[in-house]
């Protein structure tokens, strides 16, 4: 049990104990933990990230993403030495804690952010003490998932979210409500010219799963239709295309 990157929360009041491992996976490991008063929560999910991620797999969802660091953030961070690869771990996990912050006070149907403890992102628990929320893939869906599910989608993209990575493999099913998990990789559509093709991947990803199970939609024409709608609500602001930044990225990658 990895209690060494626990440790932070531990000490600074998060949780109070370490109840169980829950699930291993090659870029996160998850405990169930018990919560505390300043949580304010009486289970938490630990979420531990892992230090293996390689930036040139990453590129089309680091676009616009470090645009608050600094140039001297930004060139660390492009470098292939110590510093550099801490500045983009700890990017990942506080990126991920930020999303979640925006889409959960927007009410979307995520965990809840709680903090980040060093190397640990601290969430609301979703399940009980006997064990996490059963995945989507799981379960037989029906069309009324389906319908939640997009829904969410459509609130993500209203607050400027591209999950990226959405699939049945990180949606939890709890009361009867899909909730979506893993933001890590989630872009911003004003600054990363890839969200288009990332937001055609998600409805593509759960068209392939409800169609197993005997529910179907047309994603391509929902996809087109929900970004119309997201470039015709744009209210303008700083939404220049991150070139100079991906052209600076892509030196090192």
């Amino acid at each position: 049990m990895q209690l060494d990157q626990l440790k932070p929360a531990l000490d600074e009041g998060w949780i109070t104990s370490v109840l169980r491992a829950v699930k291993s996976g090659k870029e996160a490991s998850v405990y169930l933990c018990q919560g505390s008063d300043r949580s304010g929560e009486r289970l938490v999910a630990a979420k531990v990230y892992r230090q293996r991620r390689t930036f040139s797999h990453d590129a089309e969802y680091w676009e616009g993403a470090t645009r608050s660091w600094g140039r001297r953030l930004n060139v660390a961070a492009a470098k292939r030495t110590a510093f550099g690869r801490e500045v983009r771990f700890g990017g990942w996990i506080q990126r991920e804690f930020e999303t979640l912050r925006t889409l959960h006070g927007a009410g979307a149907s995520v965990p809840r952010p709680i903090a980040v403890a060093g190397d640990v992102l601290l969430l609301g628990w979703i399940g009980d003490e006997e064990g996490a929320a059963p995945p989507l893939h799981s379960l037989r869906a029906d069309a009324a998932a389906l319908d939640e599910l997009l829904r969410q989608v459509e609130i993500f993209l209203t607050h400027d979210v591209v999950h990226g990575d959405l699939s049945e493999y990180n949606v939890l099913v709890w009361d009867e409500r899909p909730v979506v998990i893993d933001f890590p990789q989630a872009s911003d559509p004003r600054f990363n010219r890839s969200a288009q093709t990332l937001l055609e991947r998600d409805l593509r990803n759960l068209a392939r799963y409800f169609e197993r199970v005997g529910v179907e939609f047309d994603w391509r024409r929902h996809a087109s239709a929900l970004w119309r709608r997201w470039l015709n609500s744009e209210l303008g602001g700083d939404d220049t295309p991150a070139a100079e930044d991906w052209e600076f990225w892509q030196q090192f990658v």
